[in-house]
């Protein structure tokens, strides 16, 4: 239950309640709400993570229990954007209705402790990780200084990672050195013989020129509501010897200077791993968004040249998108849509992932729609005056429908396209 959108709304909420004598059937923390709260909010509501307050005990959860009680009546929390129409996921963090019920009778009884005796056994969690204890930690060799005002460029730093031998990785996981300032970071995979970044010392923050092209394999990423990357047994992603980290890194100024130095973790794979996972994505850059629309659609589409099974779909548009579809064509000439996010909210960064790989045959289309609000009536708009491109930076737009793909550990990206078409870019999440 990542509270840290709606941190200034529990501020405001979040006041003693008026303590009614509890009744002796009502839920009590202990017995009852420390369950849900251990299952679902616990991973964020803890010392050092996301979320602004901690949920570890009765005596830190009890001043937000008015808010809590809010939050999850009216869904805001925990965050999950995807219609239930369509598509099943595995990792919904939606709340069934009888834990939102049981939350409720709680605070409505006086929000009583119980007995610390009924009290579940504690998740053993790793300080500072959410995958465990890495197998491989990788920190900025240098503190970036990010300024109180303006506009800061992508920051690119190169880290050696000097392996002597492939390894694959299951787990990995972004540990920002200063929430408030980092946006987001992406870590790529450099592979050994690439020339991209190769005017860039090591260590030291590097912004590529214009025309300096190249990327290489997505790892992980950092954003609001972005999960760590877990993928289950027998699939990975390859570290190969020689390679290399490429951190990309997206901070905004918030009217006080500060420092960064952030950290990436992975985990290897203890099992065979039959499968090798990528990041790639269905991508529109050419777009203009006329001042004042307020729902203007931009389109995108991918085409499997074999049949490859999606493991997950990851939406990603900027402050001026309101809703993001994905749908699959088949050969027949059937269609299904597979996510449908109709409320999207640039806050929360979330990826999507099927209960079940989804099968798209040879010749199948992922395709992607997304329509987004440039009009007054847009809170969160920059400037409903101005007409709208893609961009990097918050108040332009990008339009990435990404997603993952599953496939045989021997095999690389090209097996998946269709016959004379070049390799798609792996995904680029920049904001």
């Amino acid at each position: 239950m990542n509270i840290r959108k709606g941190a200034l709304f529990l501020s405001a909420c979040g006041l003693a309640l008026a303590a009614p004598v509890p009744d002796k059937k009502a839920p009590t923390f202990s017995k009852d709400v420390a369950p849900i709260v251990q299952q679902h909010c616990q991973s964020c509501h803890r010392p050092g993570e996301a979320a602004p307050f901690s949920l570890l005990n009765y005596q830190s959860a009890r001043p937000w229990a008015s808010s809590i009680k809010e939050a999850v009546q009216t869904r805001k929390m925990p965050p999950w954007f995807a219609d239930p129409h369509y598509g099943k996921f595995s990792n919904n963090r939606t709340l069934e209705q009888r834990d939102v019920d049981t939350i409720v009778a709680w605070v409505n009884a006086g929000a009583p402790e119980g007995n610390p005796k009924d009290l579940p056994k504690p998740v053993a969690f790793v300080d500072g990780w959410n995958i465990g204890t890495p197998d491989l930690a990788v920190t900025m060799p240098a503190k970036f200084e990010i300024p109180a005002a303006g506009t800061v460029d992508y920051q690119y730093i190169l880290v050696p990672l000097h392996l002597t031998e492939d390894k694959w990785v299951q787990a990995a996981e972004v540990r920002p050195g200063n929430r408030a300032l980092v946006h987001h970071v992406i870590a790529y995979i450099r592979p050994p013989g690439s020339n991209w970044m190769k005017s860039a010392e090591p260590g030291v923050p590097y912004i590529p020129k214009k025309g300096e092209g190249g990327s290489g394999d997505f790892l992980v990423g950092y954003a609001p509501g972005l999960p760590p990357d877990s993928l289950p047994d027998g699939q990975a992603k390859l570290l190969q010897a020689g390679s290399d980290i490429v951190l990309q890194l997206h901070y905004t100024a918030n009217g006080k200077a500060g420092s960064d130095q952030t950290t990436i973790g992975v985990k290897y794979s203890k099992v065979p791993v039959k499968e090798r996972v990528y990041t790639i994505a269905a991508q529109n850059n050419k777009f203009v968004i006329p001042p004042g629309d307020p729902n203007y659609e931009v389109r995108s589409s991918f085409e499997f040249g074999a049949e490859t099974r999606v493991t997950a779909l990851i939406p990603h548009m900027h402050l001026r998108g309101k809703d993001f579809l994905f749908k699959a064509t088949y050969p027949t000439g059937e269609s299904e849509v597979l996510l449908n996010v109709p409320h999207y909210d640039f806050s929360w960064q979330l990826a999507y992932k099927p209960e079940k790989d989804i099968v798209m045959p040879k010749g199948s289309k992922l395709e992607c729609v997304a329509h987004y609000d440039n009009s007054p009536n847009n809170p969160a708009n920059p400037d409903p005056t101005k007409e709208v491109r893609y961009g990097d930076q918050s108040w332009e737009e990008m339009m990435f429908g990404f997603f993952d793909v599953a496939i045989d550990a021997n095999k690389d990206l090209r097996s998946i396209l269709p016959p004379r078409k070049p390799a798609p870019q792996p995904a680029v999440l920049e904001e």
